[in-house]
């Protein structure tokens, strides 16, 4: 039995640990040196699944799933690694229908394979909320739009919205990854925002296509986000600079975001495997992790 499965959405790519293979989770240390790209396999996360959250959720019988980012920190929400873990669930017959739930910390989603093989998902991600306790942003209760801010030189127009984790949306005449890196991480740990934020600098290109590109919490720059896709599109239909569906371009590919009028969101794209394998004993040894005893 592999230790690993790996696949991509969009060039954002996640490591599927299955508990059942282990006798307990990676430590931060260890999830940190998994998805180093020089020491370890490299990845933008790790999916810990499927695992019961709740005791009530083993009764039902719904799968569910931990996020981890390459710093260690765990993460409520990843439409691509949800994409990537509701395909490893139809891959691997752990699901019996293509549509099922799946529960996460931030949250439970609805998830539907769309072909044969699992490579397109749909994942119905749940409502996005505009307030600023529900994000979280710090200071009085308001709707977290049009918030002016002073940052590495530049005056800044952020707006927050929230699918279970925080993100934080500027809009900008040309986004680019050099900008992503540059105001990404000053606005990622802000005093704003409590619990960091993801940040998507986007430009709407017109009222059905959004550009952005991604500064992820825990991650740095990124290739693709499903769930700041989702955020960025949902900011802008509530300014009425898009209208559903929008198609969210990024650097890595393409997603196609549907929003109703009470701003639930759904969520359609690809994914890929890449493969599967098994950590040398030496490496599982630094990782501190040791593989179940079969009964």
């Amino acid at each position: 039995m592999p230790d690993f499965y790996k696949y991509h959405g969009l060039g954002n790519d996640y490591l599927v640990l299955e508990p059942a293979r282990f006798e307990g989770p990676p430590t931060p240390e260890a999830i940190r040196l998994i998805c180093d790209r020089n020491r370890g396999l490299g990845s933008d996360g790790i999916l810990w699944g499927p695992a019961p959250l709740k005791a009530k959720q083993r009764a039902a019988a719904t799968p569910g799933v931990r996020i981890y980012n390459p710093d260690g920190s765990e993460g409520e929400k990843s439409g691509n690694g949800l994409r990537i873990f509701a395909r490893h669930l139809w891959a691997r017959r752990l699901v019996e229908s293509p549509a099922f739930a799946i529960d996460t910390i931030g949250g439970r989603v609805q998830a539907r394979v769309l072909d044969r093989t699992g490579g397109r998902i749909r994942i119905g991600m749940g409502r996005v909320r505009f307030e600023s306790a529900a994000i979280p942003w710090s200071g009085p209760p308001r709707e977290a739009l049009g918030k002016r801010l002073n940052l590495g030189g530049e005056t800044l127009i952020l707006n927050g919205a929230t699918l279970g984790n925080p993100h934080c949306v500027v809009f900008v005449e040309e986004p680019s990854e050099a900008l992503a890196r540059r105001l990404g991480p000053l606005l990622e740990t802000h005093p704003l925002f409590p619990n960091r934020t993801n940040v998507q600098f986007a430009q709407a290109l017109d009222p059905h296509r959004l550009k952005i590109e991604i500064w992820e919490r825990g991650a740095g720059h990124t290739l693709a986000s499903g769930s700041s896709s989702c955020a960025a599109a949902a900011v802008a239909c509530r300014l009425g600079l898009c209208r559903s569906p929008v198609t969210v371009e990024m650097p890595g590919g393409a997603l196609r975001i549907e929003i109703d009028r009470a701003y639930h969101v759904a969520m359609e794209g690809e994914v890929q495997a890449v493969g599967n394998g098994r950590f040398a004993a030496e490496f599982l040894r630094a990782l501190g992790l040791r593989r179940a005893r079969r009964g």
